[in-house]
């Protein structure tokens, strides 16, 4: 039993760790989480996990269903081909075995490729993934994607998965006018992202472009191979699915454009629409109308929300504990649309250091209140909890995490925005576009509407 001395020494190192040598609860999962969420989104590609016998079903629980409550279809889950690596394998090697899964599953499953993700086990022991992948050439349409969790967090599994695709499955194609691929938008991790590709895709179609958003789309093996006939590459991130479309550039040539998120309401929506309709040679007139109709609609549709917001929580302050996508445009929205006051904002994926500076400037610089938030970097749950405490703010909008003691503890009405999301099951829902500012304001106004 522990003396109180050697309580206080633990307590000391705790403290003094916390968030740089360990971290609680961070608001992601590993690369290998990521590469496999990657592949669960396009359907016709069967994920095959050369991995430790926890790891596909712990994603279940670790990604997947903090997604949103998803299950990963009829590929995902429980259903998701492994190899299983336990001790043996770490002292023999797993090359055998994936050779076999590779065959067994070719024969028992439906897929128009495979997707090979390697793992920590094969990584560490140098299994030769490639060499067992060659033995399969013209026989098994398979990408080779090595992804250890150490590697990185869950984003990184994304941009691992489309480097693969790129070095090993992409040709030239001819460039097809007014065709865009569409990146930055992680499924699962990004808890809307089935919403926010669709609702992406009909804003572009809307001003007579096609959009080549691949995830949720029947044929994605296809759409996958067409990634290189865009004129141009949308990146909807700060940071995030950059490598992939740099990486474009250098092998295809293809000019890419970069926002800072999804737009949500109609000011973002109209700048991400004005941006891209110039850079493709959308005439103007097709875009200023297809803008003017949606922004009148979106603010008339606004209105109807005015009593509720004037009369029981005008101007209120709101933080926001979320990823760089969620941060930018919720506090954006909040602040430039529902007129509401940002007090802190703590950002949770980890973004590289050199694009941390960009993502505040992008989060101050195009607020239109004269308060401006404090803004931290915070992938360690229990530290952004402690950064709550003894603040103005009457509204959290954050992951599932906070919501059982924001009120209790903060003072705070909650609305769950960001993974993980345990509490909310999200289908086909998401804050994207004219519509998408709507139903973000129908989500916080429902935490305090009532009998007045």
């Amino acid at each position: 039993m522990s003396t109180k001395e050697d309580k206080k020494i633990e307590e000391e190192v705790y403290d003094n760790t916390l968030g740089t040598e360990f971290v609680e609860a961070p608001k992601y999962s590993c690369a290998l989480a990521g590469a496999y969420a990657t592949v669960l989104g396009i359907y016709g590609v069967v994920p095959l996990l050369h991995a430790g016998l926890g790891c596909g079903l712990g994603q279940l629980f670790g990604q997947l269903y903090a997604g949103g409550q998803n299950a990963g279809g009829p590929v995902g889950g429980t259903s998701t081909p492994t190899t299983g690596l336990v001790e043996e394998h770490v002292i023999f090697g797993g090359e055998d075995k994936l050779r076999s899964l590779i065959e067994s599953s070719a024969e028992l499953m439906e897929g128009d490729a495979f997707a090979v993700i390697s793992g920590c086990i094969p990584s560490l022991i140098g299994d030769d993934v490639e060499a067992v992948i060659r033995d399969f050439e013209g026989k098994v349409p398979l990408i080779n994607i090595n992804a250890p969790g150490f590697s990185g967090s869950s984003y990184e599994g994304y941009e691992l998965f489309f480097e693969a695709v790129i070095d090993q499955i992409l040709e030239p194609l001819p460039r097809e006018k007014g065709l865009v691929n569409v990146f930055g938008i992680v499924p699962y991790q990004h808890i809307f992202w089935k919403g926010e590709v669709d609702a992406v895709k009909k804003l572009l179609e809307s001003i007579g472009l096609k959009a080549n958003v691949i995830f949720t789309e029947f044929n994605g093996f296809e759409k996958l191979k067409e990634i290189p006939k865009a004129e141009y590459n949308l990146v909807l991130s700060s940071w995030n699915g950059h490598r992939i479309a740099k990486k474009l550039e250098e092998k295809f040539e293809t000019p890419f454009l970069t926002f800072p998120s999804v737009p949500v309401g109609p000011k973002q929506t109209n700048n991400f629409l004005r941006t891209v309709g110039e850079k493709l040679d959308v005439p103007n007139e097709v875009v200023e109308e297809f803008v003017d109709n949606e922004e009148r609609k979106a603010y008339r549709f606004i209105e109807y929300a005015g009593d509720a917001i004037i009369l029981v929580r005008p101007h209120s302050y709101f933080a926001v504990v979320a990823d760089t996508n969620a941060v930018i445009n919720i506090t954006q929205f909040l602040a430039n649309e529902v007129g509401y006051l940002p007090d802190i904002i703590q950002i949770t994926d980890n973004p590289p250091i050199e694009y941390r500076d960009a993502i505040i400037k992008e989060i101050t610089n195009e607020l239109e209140t004269p308060v401006k938030p404090e803004i931290f970097f915070e992938n360690d749950s229990h530290l952004a909890r402690e950064k709550l405490r003894d603040r103005p703010f009457q509204f959290l909008f954050s992951s599932s995490l906070e919501s059982p003691t924001a009120m209790s503890e903060l003072g705070a009405l909650h609305v769950t925005v960001g993974f993980p999301s345990y509490n909310r099951v999200i289908l086909g829902d998401s804050y994207t576009g004219y519509a998408g500012g709507l139903r973000l304001m129908e989500d916080f106004i429902s935490t305090f509407a009532g009998p007045l």
